[in-house]
C-alpha cells in the first residue's frame, strides 16, 4: 500500500496507563551512580553531592518511579552496608559486575536523590545471597515510623520519617546462571511466596514483584511463570520481565520489527497469568512489571576485559556505555509503542538504565551531562502519553522479516487524554515517505496542538560530548485538521508524536 489509514474510535478504551509505564533504573553498575547521578565535587552538585545537570534531565523525562539498587548488584547486597556514617561503611566487592562497591550511597543517599528529582522508589531485596530476613528489616528500615530497632536506627542516621515505600521486587533474575544464587523455579517460587507473607504481614497494601524470565529465551520459559505464580499468586502484583535489544546482524528491516517479538512476550506470560488465576480459582489480577528494557550491544566488546577480571577491581569504571543511533532511537520508540497498546496488562516498565550505564542521558565527569538518541521519543512518549490507551484500527502495508510475515511499516498508538484530546505516536519503519489519514470517531472538535518528528538522520547517526543535539525532533510540517480528519506525510525511516487537543 502506498498510503496508511488510522481510525481512532473515543470509546474503543484498551486501558489506562499506569503513569510507571515510564519508569528506569539506577543500579551500582559502572558509572550509574559514582559520576552519574553522584558527583560531590562537580560544579553543578547540589549539597548532597548530586548533580543539577543531571537532575534537570531527569525531570525532563518524568520518570515518576525508579527501580534501585539492581540489577545482578542486589543478588549480593547487603542492604546495612549503604546507611551510617560513610566514613564507616565498608569497601565491597561486586562479584556481578567486577568491580568494587564504596558505599558511598547508599538508601538515604538515593532517597535524597529521588525527592530532589520528583520521583518514587521502586526498591529491591536480595533474594540471591540473603532473604527473608534481610528483607523484612529492609522494609522495616525504610517504612516503619519509629519504635522497632530498624526505624530507630533509620531515626538515627537522620531520617526521622519513614519514605514508605509501596513498590519491592523479591529479587532479580533468579532463573539466571548468571546471578549469585540463582534458584530453580520451585526453589524461588517458595522464597518468594515466603518472603511476600513476611512483608504483607507488615503492610498487606505494599505491592510485591516476583521474578519472570530474565528473557523468552531462557530454557524454563515460559514454565518459569506458571511454576512462581502458582507460589506467589495471592501475594504478588506484578510479575517481572526483561528484555534487551540488538541489531549485530546489522539487518534494519529484522531489527525494527523486534517489539513483534516483545508483544509475543508479553501476550505468552499474560495468557499464563490468566492460567494460574483460572487455576487458583482466584479473582485477584497480576500484572507485568517490565521493569528491565533497552538496546544494549554497542559496549558489549569494551566492557570484556573488566568483566572477565583483567582489571582489578576498579570503582565506577566506564561500563555499558552505549553510545545510541537513530536507529536505536526508533526502536525505542516501536517498543513504548507496545507498551501503550499492551496498557492491560503492562502496568510497570522501566527502561534500563538511567544515567550512563545503557542510558538516555551521558555524563563526562566534572564536565557536562547531554541526551542521548534514545531520551527524545521516551521523553516525548513520558509526557504526552498519559491517559488511556486506545484500540487503533489500521491499515497500511507490510514486509516480511524474521520475526514476522507481516511487519505493518506504520506501527502507531493512541492515548486519550483527560480532557478529550488525543495523542498519536507514528513510526514508519519503511525508507519512503508514507500518506497517512486518521479518521477521528467520537471526538469534538480537536486541534492541531503539537506535531514532532524525529526523522530525516542517517541510521548510525548518534550524539556525543562534542554534539549533544545532532538528533534531536524538530517541529513537524504539513499535518492538517478538518472536520475529524487528521492527514499527514510521515517522513522515511521516523517517530512522529502529535497532541490533538480541545
Amino acid at each position: 500500500m502506498t498510503h496508511a489509514s488510522i481510525k481512532l474510535d473515543k470509546d474503543r478504551v484498551i486501558a489506562p496507563i499506569d503513569p510507571r509505564l515510564y519508569g528506569s533504573f539506577i543500579e551500582h553498575l559502572g558509572r550509574a551512580v559514582y559520576t552519574g547521578i553522584h558527583e560531590p565535587g562537580h560544579p553543578s552538585a547540589d549539597a548532597n553531592g548530586f548533580r543539577r545537570d543531571v537532575i534537570s534531565l531527569v525531570q525532563q523525562l518524568s520518570v515518576p518511579v525508579v527501580r534501585y539498587p539492581g540489577g545482578n548488584f542486589v543478588s549480593a547486597y547487603n542492604w546495612e552496608d549503604g546507611i551510617g556514617p560513610v566514613e564507616k561503611r565498608p569497601r565491597r566487592l561486586d562479584l556481578a559486575w567486577h568491580t568494587a562497591e564504596p558505599n558511598t550511597v547508599g538508601i538515604h543517599e538515593f532517597a535524597q536523590w529521588c525527592e530532589a528529582v520528583g520521583t518514587e522508589m521502586m526498591l529491591a531485596v536480595n533474594l540471591g545471597s540473603r532473604g527473608l530476613d534481610a528483607a523484612r528489616a529492609f522494609l522495616e528500615y525504610c517504612n516503619h515510623p519509629g519504635g522497632s530497632a530498624w526505624s530507630d536506627l533509620r531515626r538515627a542516621n537522620g531520617r526521622a520519617e519513614p519514605w514508605n515505600v509501596r513498590l519491592w521486587c523479591l529479587g532479580n533474575e533468579m532463573d539466571g546462571p548468571w546471578q549469585v544464587g540463582q534458584k530453580s523455579a520451585e526453589e524461588y517460587g517458595k522464597l518468594a511466596h515466603e518472603t511476600a507473607k513476611a512483608m504483607l504481614a507488615f503492610d498487606p497494601s505494599l505491592e510485591l514483584v516476583v521474578c519472570g524470565s530474565s528473557n523468552p529465551e531462557m530454557p524454563s520459559y515460559p514454565q518459569w511463570e506458571a511454576t512462581v505464580l502458582e507460589h506467589t499468586y495471592e501475594q504478588a502484583s506484578h510479575i517481572s520481565l526483561h528484555m534487551y535489544f540488538n541489531n549485530r546482524a546489522g539487518n534494519l528491516g529484522n531489527y525494527l520489527a523486534q517489539n513483534i517479538r516483545l508483544e509475543r512476550y508479553i501476550e505468552t506470560i499474560a495468557a499464563t497469568i490468566r492460567y494460574v488465576k483460572a487455576k487458583k480459582r482466584s479473582k485477584r489480577d497480576v500484572t507485568i512489571s517490565f521493569d528491565e528494557w533497552n538496546v544494549w550491544y554497542h559496549s558489549r566488546e569494551a566492557d570484556k576485559p573488566i568483566l572477565r577480571g583483567e582489571q582489578g577491581w576498579p570503582v565506577a569504571p566506564r561500563l555499558l556505555e552505549d553510545i545510541y543511533n537513530f536507529e536505536d532511537a526508533l526502536l525505542v520508540s516501536l517498543i513504548i509503542n507496545s507498551f501503550i497498546r499492551h496498557a492491560d496488562v503492562v502496568k510497570i516498565a522501566c527502561l534500563a538504565q538511567l544515567v550512563n550505564v545503557i542510558a538516555p542521558i551521558m555524563t563526562e565527569p566534572g564536565g557536562a551531562a547531554w541526551r542521548q538518541t534514545i531520551f527524545h521519543p521516551f521523553a516525548l512518549a513520558s509526557r504526552l502519553g498519559r491517559g488511556k490507551a486506545l484500540d487503533l484500527q489500521v491499515s497500511c502495508g507490510a514486509y516480511q522479516a524474521d520475526i514476522a510475515d507481516q511487519v505493518p511499516q506504520v506501527d502507531c498508538a493512541g492515548v486519550l487524554h483527560d480532557d478529550g484530546g488525543v495523542a498519536l505516536f507514528l513510526v514508519n519503519r519503511g525508507e519512503g515517505q508514507m500518506p497517512v489519514s486518521v479518521r477521528l470517531d467520537g471526538f469534538a472538535a480537536l486541534r492541531l496542538a503539537e506535531h514532532h518528528e524525529l526523522a530525516g538522520h542517517g541510521i548510525k547517526a548518534a550524539n556525543s560530548l562534542q554534539q549533544p543535539e545532532a538528533v534531536k525532533p524538530v517541529a513537524g510540517q504539513g499535518a492538517r485538521l478538518a472536520e475529524g480528519l487528521l492527514s499527514l506525510t510521515l517522513p522515511p525511516l521516523s517517530y512522529t508524536a502529535l497532541r490533538l487537543a480541545p
